[in-house]
């Protein structure tokens, strides 16, 4: 049987054993036959909250966060929309934040194709800066007492307004919501606090969990302490089209939202397999590896211990190189010493977090990758490059006897299979 891949902006076309082969997708859900009117219906109708032009008084600074070039929020659409419906507003009172959490800053260009021309011409358009004191306020601390850090834009605004959009996280539980200030709005340490390895180590801290989650508990109290935010939250499907619009209170508006993603990305699957074939969902999630953590964990669920996770992962920008995650997992010799070095008294470093959920996945089974990436980038990543994912599913499935079989998600992430 053939199985598109979703790799980069397009699809790998792979041949399996169709009588050894389960294809776990998520449960298609049609896109919205009006996207624009359903957005502006939503910001007039919000859950759990006035209307979001009620928020607004004569000389209020609006400040809208926005996901970055990692996310496939579909900002070129929904920003001019929301920005058509604060017409009202003087473009000088509106600020437009990149809510890039610990990622690169975004360049003008990308800004331009993230938001369109038009709006970065007309409107101030800024990067967080999660590593400038000067860029930052405190909010209280964490729970571990770091200092709970957040953009000084977002905190001197009158009206805040978050938008982005509601998938499964790996251990967030869902992104969205509260997501979009903490982390994506807050200062380097007090992401590290956060995502912690203690937290990261977390049963909780998986897909779908938000209730005793301690990273998403977290994020909500940080959030919530900046004070009132007006959501603006979508669904996708595979297509990238919008599914669904949930707008309104941060929390009760991405509550909705999170239960509607639950029924179509949650599946549920009889037993483990030997072999799980996954991807990254496609641009833009899979453009690094560092990305890439997020399609080994949807596999890895229901993977057999021992078995054997194959990862379809284009890394056009690569790790990316010299990026903290890069130099850490060239710091150790093994996904062993890294989880090792991680449970070191005092020891934190940036982006340790994908380290550790990778290295955890290592040390139940063998992890394969399919990228663009140089081999020796590959093994430096502690894992095995693979040239031909059908030709590495028959080898696994001929070694492990007539009864292995082979689960393969094509979306990635955006489906999470569970075990009955």
């Amino acid at each position: 049987m053939k199985v598109n891949l979703a790799y980069g902006q397009g699809h790998l076309a792979i041949e399996l054993p169709a009588e050894r082969t389960t294809v776990i997708n998520p449960s298609h859900t049609a896109g919205l036959a009006d996207e624009r009117a359903a957005v502006l219906a939503a910001l007039n109708q919000p859950i759990g909250c006035k209307p979001l032009r009620e928020w607004i008084r004569p000389g209020d600074r609006v400040c809208i966060g926005f996901t970055d070039i990692t996310r496939a929020t579909p900002n070129e659409r929904l920003i001019p929309w929301l920005l058509e419906h604060l017409a009202h507003v003087p473009r000088e009172n509106i600020t437009l934040l990149n809510s890039l959490g610990t990622h690169r800053p975004n360049t003008k260009e990308e800004l331009e194709k993230l938001l369109t021309p038009a709006v970065v011409r007309d409107y101030r358009v800024l990067n967080h800066e999660p590593e400038n004191p000067a860029a930052l306020v405190p909010f209280g601390t964490t729970r571990d007492g770091t200092p709970a850090l957040i953009n000084r834009h977002l905190a001197a605004a009158d009206v805040r307004i978050i938008t982005g959009f509601i998938e499964p996280h790996f251990f967030a539980g869902f992104s969205g919501g509260p997501k979009g200030i903490m982390p994506g709005l807050a200062g380097l340490e007090t992401v590290m606090s956060n995502h912690g390895e203690k937290n990261i180590g977390d049963p909780k801290s998986t897909f779908g969990v938000t209730a005793g989650n301690p990273i998403w508990e977290e994020m909500r109290e940080i959030a919530l302490r900046v004070g009132p935010s007006f959501l603006l939250n979508v669904t996708l499907n595979e297509d990238k089209r919008i599914t669904g619009v949930f707008a309104g209170d941060l929390i009760a508006a991405h509550q909705t939202g999170f239960e509607f993603v639950r029924q179509a990305a949650m599946q549920r699957v009889k037993s483990p397999f030997e072999v799980v074939v996954t991807t990254n969902s496609g641009y833009p999630l899979d453009q690094n590896l560092y990305q890439g953590v997020k399609g080994m964990s949807a596999g890895a669920r229901v993977l057999q211990p021992g078995g054997t996770l194959i990862l379809a992962c284009e890394c056009r920008e690569g790790v990316p190189a010299r990026s903290p995650l890069d130099l850490l997992l060239r710091s150790a010799g093994s996904p062993e010493e890294i989880l090792a070095l991680l449970a070191t008294p005092g020891f934190v470093r940036p982006e340790q977090w994908q380290a550790q959920i990778q290295a955890l996945i290592q040390r139940r089974a063998r992890v394969l990758l399919y990228s663009t990436l140089p081999d020796e980038i590959v093994r430096t990543a502690h894992l095995e490059p693979c040239h031909d994912i059908a030709a590495a599913v028959r080898q696994e499935l001929a070694a492990r006897g007539p009864d292995a079989r082979v689960a393969v998600l094509p979306q990635g992430p955006l489906t999470i299979p569970y075990l009955a």
